[in-house]
């Protein structure tokens, strides 16, 4: 009996200036060692020699080179162009563990029902060594409402149901977290798959490092768009940044009585349609915590 021929995978990476980590992100794909695979790189115009690495994976990857938006445009204009059954994107200094593909592949495969699969992640440091597990759970809609727990790189999608629901190319930040939110909204179904398919890159040059105040607002304005509300722990992490700068991740939050306090305002104007809603989980998250704020996260201090 013959064998179904695999299904095309399209995987994008947006990129500028991101010579440094290119070359991982691209072998990373590129070793997959997955038979139908189409790769675009959708490069910003970079100037620091990308162009030169990508020129080296002439006939195993297709790429252009023009001025972008944002990373979210980058990436909407490649799956445009996207042939593959399934999709994915990759960011310029993000990897994939070996397998992933067909992992994800063969999930979708035996899992007509499902659009989006995603699995386990590691957040690692600028040399590609692991700094910890991303904080992923089983999928439950109800929990994006606080959290995005969807480790972006090791998550694929049907071409179909990504063309029902596509990536808001507007977006400065966020983009991931508010595809996820309407693509549940629209009723598309996500399944997680556990194993360890791709890692996130923490570095200084990353959005989320770099930018940390824009990925709070973005994050916090889209969970306003989208539920009407935004949660304290969110309102708490961001007050606690605009105090002391500390990033949150290299640098942990570092909660205190000042700081808590100083998040009422914050979360009032954040939900001026809620106000009520917000007092009363500012009032009660302090004794849900059961611990002091000397220690802890804004996760510590509100429910999840």
């Amino acid at each position: 009996m013959q064998t179904a021929p695999d299904p095309l995978v399209t995987i994008v990476t947006p990129s500028y200036n991101m010579r440094q980590f290119l070359p991982a992100t691209v072998e990373s794909v590129l070793a997959q060692e997955y038979p139908a695979l189409e790769y675009i790189v959708v490069d910003g115009g970079s100037t620091d020699g990308s162009l030169e690495i990508l020129q080296q994976y002439h006939g195993r990857l297709r790429y252009t080179s023009a001025p972008d938006n944002c990373p979210a445009d980058a990436v909407a204009k490649g799956l445009a162009q996207a042939q593959g059954q399934i999709v994915a994107w990759l960011n310029a200094d993000d990897t994939y563990e070996p397998g992933a593909i067909r992992r994800a592949v063969d999930y979708l495969t035996a899992n007509p029902d499902v659009d989006v699969v995603y699995g386990d992640g590691w957040w690692i440091d600028e040399t590609g060594k692991p700094i910890r597990i991303y904080p992923t759970v089983p999928f439950d809609a109800r929990v994006l409402e606080y959290d995005c727990f969807i480790c972006q790189p090791a998550a694929f999608i049907r071409a179909d149901s990504y063309r029902r629901c596509p990536i808001d190319p507007d977006l400065k930040a966020s983009f991931d977290y508010d595809l996820w939110i309407r693509m549940a909204a629209q009723g598309l179904r996500f399944a997680y798959m556990p194993g360890h398919l791709g890692n996130t890159r923490m570095h200084a040059g990353a959005q989320t490092i770099g930018a940390r105040a824009q990925i709070f607002r973005a994050s916090m304005d889209l969970l306003r768009r989208h539920y009407g509300y935004v949660p304290l722990s969110w309102v708490f992490g961001y007050t606690a940044f605009r105090v002391d700068g500390r990033d949150q991740f290299f640098e942990p939050l570092r909660p205190s009585v000042g700081k808590y306090l100083l998040s009422l305002p914050v979360g009032l104007r954040y939900n001026s349609a809620k106000p009520i809603r917000f007092l009363l989980e500012w009032v009660r998250a302090p004794w849900k915590a059961r611990h002091t704020f000397s220690a802890g996260s804004p996760g510590n201090v509100a429910p999840k």
